[in-house]
């Protein structure tokens, strides 16, 4: 095999374990805890950075875009698990914080990525 053959092939079973990893995650938030694998992801950055972000550091940590952000944190908030809030010094910003309920689902959730992960990813 040539290497560009080799380097294709790479990229092809890296894209296929990501794709069957997220969607087993994904399934059993959404049957466990009935959230999806992004708004877990989201609720895992907030936790990580303190509980509290900028929505533009969560777009580049994420791999969600900007649209598909603000609909998952309209859906988390509307659900309780977070809470928006505009930055005082930049009126662009936009804060999102994880409240008490966001961190106990977040925490529940957290066994259920963890037993995912390592039923993929242990070797």
């Amino acid at each position: 095999m040539n290497t560009e053959s080799v380097l294709v092939d790479q990229w092809r079973s890296l894209l296929s374990e990501y794709s069957r990893v997220a969607h087993e995650l994904d399934r059993a938030l959404q049957h466990h805890h009935g959230m999806t694998m992004s708004e877990y992801e989201v609720l895992d950055r907030l936790v990580d950075a303190g509980c509290k972000a900028r929505a533009q550091e969560l777009v580049g940590d994420l791999h969600l875009s900007q649209s598909a952000l603000s609909r998952a944190v309209s859906r988390m908030e509307k659900c309780g698990l977070v809470e928006r809030a505009m930055c005082d010094t930049d009126r662009r910003g936009v804060f999102v914080t994880a409240t008490d309920a966001g961190r106990a689902a977040h925490s529940a959730a957290r066994a259920t990525q963890l037993d995912v992960l390592k039923r993929h990813l242990s070797s």
